[in-house]
């Protein structure tokens, strides 16, 4: 399944880059995420509780943070695994300077299988944009500054 899509931040594009690559703002981000840890450099282990539909479940998973540019492009690739299934993929993105703000441009492709397989493609589509939107809403909740 491909996903692709633009956000735009209110915030100078360094300080986008860095919440998108520090672990305590990602776990804050993820919706879901119970833990994150970063193993090694640009490498980290999560654990997620989510649920699609009538599949819900705790997923155990690793991504890494390949090829980074800062602050302006970096690769992710990652795999999950929980009783429900399991997800594996891998996701290019963009920061670019947008009139005061960030640009984050995305793209990516993703595959799924067990029980999440079976809730079809465009469920989980649905459910992927969702939850992109949730983690996005999340990082901006973050970038505000507090008052």
């Amino acid at each position: 399944m491909k996903l692709e899509g633009k956000y735009t931040f209110q915030a100078p594009q360094e300080r986008v880059w860095e919440v998108l690559n520090t672990p305590e703002y990602l776990q804050k981000a993820l919706p879901g995420c119970e833990k994150l840890e970063e193993r090694e450099p640009g490498k980290f282990d999560v654990f997620l509780k989510i649920g699609i539909g009538a599949v819900k479940g705790s997923y155990k998973g690793n991504f890494e943070i390949a090829a980074a540019e800062p602050p302006r492009r970096t690769r992710l690739i990652g795999e999950g695994r929980g009783l429900p299934g399991f997800v594996k993929g891998e996701a290019s993105i963009q920061l670019s300077p947008q009139d005061q703000g960030t640009l984050v441009s995305y793209e990516g492709d993703v595959q799924v299988g067990g029980l999440l397989a079976g809730i079809g493609q465009r469920m989980i589509g649905g459910v992927a944009k969702m939850m992109l939107e949730h983690f996005f809403k999340n990082v901006e909740k973050i970038l505000q500054p507090e008052r």
